[in-house]
């Protein structure tokens, strides 16, 4: 499970380091992908393949099920932590997440969203805002 908010900063090259307590559930692969609402997912390979599932059994004569499917697919690469505990991110997924250098790694269950830092604090403060009735 993966929870708990961590600033970063993003290296010249394109690493990041992965917050430590992150790092066991990514020693068996990764998967990093575009995400939702601007953020990027990293997800443990083995909840990437059961998320894959998941979608598999969406109909395939719905266009936005496939659209997803697409979006979610094209834009997934798989990282590698390397002995210092950094991912490299692909420049085409810092440009979809607008990540130049300050960034937030957010635990969000069962993958870890990226998000550039002021694109983070306007969702947050934009999610905090909201009326929270399915509670």
């Amino acid at each position: 499970m993966f929870i708990g908010r961590h600033n970063h900063h993003l290296e010249e090259k394109g690493r990041l380091s992965v917050p430590k307590k992150f790092r066991p559930q990514l020693e068996n692969g990764a998967i990093l992908s575009q995400g939702l609402d601007g953020c990027l997912f990293l997800y443990p390979k083995s909840a990437w393949m059961e998320l894959i599932d998941k979608l598999n059994q969406m109909p395939l004569t719905r266009a936005d099920s496939r659209n997803f499917l697409r979006s979610l697919s094209y834009g997934a690469v798989e990282v590698e932590i390397d002995s210092l505990g950094r991912i490299l991110i692909p420049d085409y997924l810092k440009n979809f997440a607008q990540i130049k250098s300050d960034c937030v790694i957010a635990g969000a269950i069962e993958r870890i969203e990226i998000w550039d830092m002021s694109t983070f604090e306007k969702f947050n403060t934009k999610i905090n805002e909201q009326p929270k009735d399915f509670i």
